[in-house]
């Protein structure tokens, strides 16, 4: 059996940011402590995720991405199921839609 130290610690919220938490703890049907507990945890996996892919660019050959990405990202064609969806626009296509006109 695994047991799981536990430490108690008083944290003060901005009544707006604690009016949402508790809705949210509500609708999800969870306690306070679970959502902090959960919230945390996913920082903490979210910054260790960071310095992962942090550490792995250091190593990195930009010079062979540049070189694979020119020659379009190799020899293999595309598989069943890589095509964009029906209506698919890029980040800068949508932008330059939402841009008024000169």
């Amino acid at each position: 059996m695994t047991t799981t130290s536990t430490n108690d610690f008083t944290f003060r919220f901005q009544t707006s940011i604690m009016d949402e938490v508790r809705k949210l703890v509500e609708e999800e049907g969870t306690t306070l402590d679970q959502f902090i507990n959960a919230a945390v945890a996913e920082k903490l996996a979210a910054l260790r995720q960071f310095a992962y892919f942090e550490e792995r660019a250091k190593g990195a050959d930009r010079e062979a991405f540049r070189e694979f990405l020119e020659n379009g990202g190799g020899n293999e064609p595309p598989r069943e199921g890589d095509e964009l969806p029906e209506g698919w626009m890029s980040r800068r296509q949508a932008r330059q839609l939402r841009q008024p006109k000169p």
